[in-house]
């Protein structure tokens, strides 16, 4: 049978995941919130997931849509993916193809995508005229054997779990604008919508409520860690930051050691976590509570 690159449907969950962890094996995430981000996607994203069938297999698979969240116009992103057994067969070429097509119907002028630091994924985005922006380095932790230094708030600092902020989340969107905002990238996230933020991220995200940290001072939040976990042992972080009145107290580490104490009493052993090369503070919080580098990832753009 020939490939096919068709929409993905719920039932294919298993098996895109599958394909993505053979592919990528720092990712983390359940089938159900895989489909349930899919489905709970925000409708100014037109968010995609394509799969590529080969004899009835599922191979492949990569997700693409519009960069919504940003005052930028015409950005997008795709990110294909194949299962190491069935590449240099076209998957990967037709999933990117089809997601440039489609994008393409949206006015879009510029495609980003991330692809392993490592050859031949490398080859493959430039011989398809995409050329490099940036770096990020992919750090694993041990968390069955690192030794964690306790969490200790200050006075007038408070942790508490993601999901307390159910009644009233605006508080934690009002922290993450800054926090986002302030992240190195190649487009800027500083369009984000409330009503998007809590589809997308606090209600179909997939984040863990109650592994996830806010860290409040004096009632407000100030600084979050928020974790996802694949429904086993591992975890990686969604997400650590920091509000800009409240930088330079240690609040990023404070929340990432109560989150990591609270996943490894509830059976996590491996956290991952990623960083750009350029967020020095970041980078060097994670080094310091043990996390060591995993793998690297590389940002390709195209002018379209």
């Amino acid at each position: 049978m020939p490939l096919i690159i068709r929409d993905f449907r719920p039932g294919d969950a298993p098996a895109v995941m599958a394909v993505r962890r053979a592919a990528v094996p720092f990712l983390v995430q359940t089938p159900e919130a895989l489909a349930e981000s899919v489905a709970g996607a925000p409708a100014a994203q037109r968010l995609r997931l394509l799969v590529a069938e080969a004899d009835g297999v599922v191979v492949g698979a990569g997700q693409t849509g519009l960069q919504h969240d940003t005052s930028e116009p015409g950005q997008a992103f795709a990110n294909p993916q194949v299962h190491p057994d069935h590449r240099r067969a076209g998957a990967g070429g037709a999933l990117l193809a089809e997601a440039e097509r489609y994008v393409r119907g949206f006015g879009v002028v510029r495609m980003h995508s991330w692809v392993m630091d490592e050859e031949p994924s490398r080859s493959f985005a430039e011989h398809r005229g995409y050329a490099s922006s940036r770096v990020a380095h992919v750090l694993r932790l041990d968390l069955a054997h690192a030794p964690l230094p306790p969490a200790a708030p200050p006075s007038g600092t408070q942790l508490r779990p993601l999901g307390s902020f159910r009644g009233d989340p605006r508080p934690l969107f009002a922290l993450e604008c800054q926090t986002v905002e302030d992240e190195p990238g190649d487009v800027a996230s500083d369009a984000m919508d409330f009503d998007d933020w809590f589809a997308d991220t606090f209600v179909h995200g997939g984040i863990d409520q109650e592994l996830s940290t806010v860290v409040v001072v004096d009632g407000v939040p100030a600084a979050h860690s928020y974790v996802e976990t694949d429904g086993r042992t591992r975890l990686a972080s969604r997400g650590t930051g920091t509000g800009r009145a409240y930088r330079g107290r240690g609040l990023a580490t404070l929340a990432k050691i109560d989150s990591l104490g609270r996943a490894r009493a509830a059976g996590i052993t491996d956290a991952f976590t990623g960083n750009d090369d350029s967020n020095a503070p970041m980078l060097a919080v994670n080094r310091r509570l043990g996390y060591r580098r995993f793998a690297g990832e590389r940002r390709y753009v195209r002018d379209l």
